[in-house]
């Protein structure tokens, strides 16, 4: 059995895996006015198709469809496999509500729990 594939097979298989990364997920990144999809999230950056970004630096915004998930100050890193991989220098969960600058003593409500005989 042979394990090398003709050049034609493999350039196809690898077009095909990056049109399956740019469909995946929902997520995407804001720079200014500009709109990039994000192919993949780790814990310390992400990773955008190389051909559609350019060497971003500086504060961007991380969407999942129409929420906003995160705000980060990000680096290019390096090129690999048709991805542009960043790293965070910062990246900060966006909340619904404003911190606080006080200590909670009591826990708030997680829900609202009803009778229902």
């Amino acid at each position: 059995m042979s394990t090398h594939l003709p050049e034609a097979v493999r350039k196809g298989l690898e077009d095909a895996r990056l049109a399956m990364l740019r469909k995946s997920g929902r997520l995407c990144i804001h720079a200014g006015d500009d709109i990039y999809r994000v192919v993949k999230l780790w814990e310390t950056g992400f990773a955008v198709m190389a051909e559609d970004v350019p060497h971003l630096r500086g504060l961007v915004d991380i969407h999942d469809g129409p929420a906003h998930v995160m705000q980060c100050l990000v680096v290019a890193s390096h090129e690999a496999d048709g991805l542009m991989n960043f790293e965070f220098k910062r990246a900060t969960q966006v909340t619904d509500r404003p911190a606080v600058d006080f200590e909670r003593t009591t826990p708030e409500p997680k829900a609202l729990l009803q009778r229902l005989f």
